[in-house]
């Protein structure tokens, strides 16, 4: 994982309605695929990393995780590369609808941009039902 400077993410991020949309759903554990779009631009790979999840192994080292919670405390956000992916360093385990806001609000404040102009689409994540015997 490497360390990734704002300023270097496409500039459409910091001036154009942004969406991030989660590939799964927010309940699957440390990590939530998602991506940035706009408007007449590329899709931003963007994911979200609970950076304190440790079983059956750590997912970040100490350092990553010290500088996310470092970052947080101060209403900012770690921003990191990897497997080629944008990806958010949130302190924690796992993933809530509110932990998921917060943390793409904060990508909105680093890149300069109004959380006005960010919106989030969630996946609940919850297993799908069986509906075969059923009566409906």
């Amino acid at each position: 994982m490497k360390d990734v400077d704002p300023f270097d993410l496409p500039e459409w991020l910091g001036e154009s309605e942004v969406v991030w949309a989660t590939a799964h759903g927010v309940r699957h554990g440390h990590h939530v695929s998602g991506a940035l779009t706009g408007p007449d631009h590329d899709d931003v790979p963007c994911d979200l990393l609970a950076v304190d999840d440790a079983y059956p192994k750590p997912v970040a080292d100490d350092d990553i995780r010290t500088r996310a919670h470092l970052a947080w405390r101060h209403g900012q956000i770690l921003l990191l590369v990897c497997e080629d992916r944008l990806t958010l360093a949130v302190p924690g385990t796992s993933f809530t609808a509110d932990l998921c806001l917060d943390a793409i609000g904060r990508l909105a404040k680093a890149v300069g941009a109004s959380g006005d102009d960010y919106s989030v689409q969630l996946r609940i994540g919850a297993d799908r039902p069986s509906w075969e015997g059923s009566e409906f």
